[in-house]
Parts: C-alpha cells; structure tokens; sequence
C-alpha cells in the first residue's frame, strides 16, 4: 500500500488524504467505545461491518435524493468520500424514548415518542458532547437559521429512510445520529450527511423480542458486539466478503 497522510483519526474511524483533490479516504477501525471513550475494546471485525453498512445506507440515501459524502466502498475498511466542512454539531433524530433522554426527563425507555423529536450536541470530546439550544448554536455562531432549518429536514427524511428499510427487516429505529457538513460550488453552499450511518450510531431493537442489536450491546454489557452488528448486516443482505455490488435499498410504505 502506498504511505497516505493521515489528516484525522477519531474514535472509530481515520481519514487519509484522498487520490483527488476534495476527497478523503474513510478507514473504519475495529475499536469500539462507549461513556465518551472511558469504556474501551477492539471488536475483530466490527470496522468491515460498519463499512458495508454505512455503504449500505449512504448508497441508498443518495439514489433517493439526500445527499451524502459517501462516492464509493474502496475495499473491506475503506470508502471514497468527499471533503466537507463538517458542523460541529451531532444532530440526533429520537423514535422511541432511550438512552439519554430516558435519564433526563424521566421516560421509561422504550416509549414510543408522540413525534420524531430532533436534538443537537455540541461536538466536544472534552465537554461529554452536550445538548445544546438552537439559541445557542445561533449564538456562538455554528449555523444560521437556513442551516437549521436544512439540518432538520435533512434528519427527518434520513429518519424516514432508516425507519422503513429497518421496519421491513424486523427492526425497529430507536434513535440515530448523524453529522451533517457544507459544500461549496463557488458562493453556493449546500449541507449533506456525513461521518458514518451504522450500529454504532443507530439504537436498533428486534421489533419482536426488543432485543439490542447496536452499540448499547457494547455499554451494556449484553453479549457479542460483533454477532449483534453481523445480524443487522444479515437482515439487510450486507454481508462482509460478499464480491458483489450491495442491493439497492427500496422504501418501505
């Protein structure tokens, strides 16, 4: 393998210089964390399965019109992807009342919520990633009103997608998270989604049995991380070492 720059490596992931200017080459790490990386370990296999499964789902939004980072899967670890100016926001879409707002406010986990609620963190490692206000991200100057209003719309047609591909295989989208990031074409800026859609950013649960089939496996201490993430690849036909282009995901009504 030729030597690449590495320009960024994260808790999960690594990009390198891409072979084209504007690109980056995504690796997916088999290091899983949970509690703002204080609970570590390497799960063999999990960056292969991350990686089809992102491919998976970046694919499939971009043939229905939601623009993505995602050009194209290089090998098992690795994905084509465009430079982008990334947000410094994670903006989490919730279906189903877990994790964190179950602390906050009080719900039983596993409530269904009346609506898709939209949430945004301010992405800060040292900080725990905290929620924030759209008066703050207006405030300190992280997006406008236009980029709100686009990230939110842009959340919930992602929130549609996942949901029906994942009601259609048994499973049921708890919440997901997911980076959005600016391109420019000369003075026009247009907001795509970025960074990764996988387990380890999705709560999925077996719609019949409820069982956790993501990274709360992990938090949790419930089982294999890797059998859960090979499931969700089985359901949706991605399975690593498969030769053959992934099948285009269709919505479900």
């Amino acid at each position: 393998m030729a030597r690449r720059t590495k320009v960024y490596e994260g808790k999960a992931k690594i990009l390198y210089e891409g072979p084209e200017p504007g690109t980056y080459v995504q690796y997916f790490k088999d290091d899983a964390t949970a509690f703002n990386a204080e609970k570590r370990d390497v799960i063999e296999g999990k960056g292969v399965l991350n990686n089809r499964l992102s491919e998976f789902f970046m694919t499939g939004l971009n043939e229905i019109g939601v623009p993505t980072h995602f050009i194209r899967r290089i090998n098992m670890r690795e994905q084509l992807i465009r430079a982008v100016e990334i947000i410094p926001l994670e903006v989490v879409v919730r279906n189903i009342a877990a994790g964190s707002i179950s602390k906050r406010l009080g719900i039983e986990e596993g409530t269904p919520l009346p609506r898709p609620i939209v949430e945004f963190y301010y992405k800060n490692d040292a900080l725990g990633d905290p929620l924030v206000s759209e008066e703050h991200i207006l405030a300190f100057g992280w997006a406008t009103h236009q980029d709100l209003d686009d990230m939110v719309a842009l959340a919930l047609r992602v929130n549609d997608f996942l949901s029906g591909i994942m009601m259609g295989v048994g499973i049921k989208l708890v919440d997901f998270k997911i980076e959005i990031g600016r391109i420019y074409d000369g003075d026009f800026q247009r907001l795509i989604v970025a960074d990764e859609i996988s387990p380890d950013s999705c709560r999925l649960w077996d719609a019949k049995t409820g069982q956790k089939l993501d990274k709360d496996v992990f938090r949790r201490d419930l089982g294999n991380l890797s059998e859960a993430y090979t499931e969700v690849a089985r359901r949706l036909g991605v399975m690593p070492g498969n030769a053959t282009p992934i099948t285009k995901p269709k919505l479900m009504n």
